[in-house]
């Protein structure tokens, strides 16, 4: 779910720059959904419970992967399929 409202907000604020920003901005929302996912997944394998440890990998290869491949594939690395 932060994925879609993250990712919305970042095309509406992609859409209101020129072409040359646009891009900076969809690649920095990709970086940092990324980056929100694989650090909590990381703090939770700290935490040393069986629950935490599920838990802390399911975000790291989900939540964090998942945000790879739809911020990132689809738009991060080519913004020029949406100018």
């Amino acid at each position: 779910m932060i994925n879609v409202v993250v990712g919305f907000f970042i095309v509406i604020a992609s859409m209101e720059q020129n072409s040359g920003t646009s891009a900076g901005f969809v690649a920095a929302g990709a970086v940092v959904l990324a980056l929100v996912g694989l650090g909590a997944g990381t703090g939770l394998l700290f935490v040393r419970r069986p629950w935490a440890t599920g838990l802390g990998l399911g975000l790291m290869i989900g939540w964090a992967l998942w945000s790879i491949v739809s911020a990132g594939f689809c738009t991060g690395l080519n913004p020029e399929l949406y100018a």
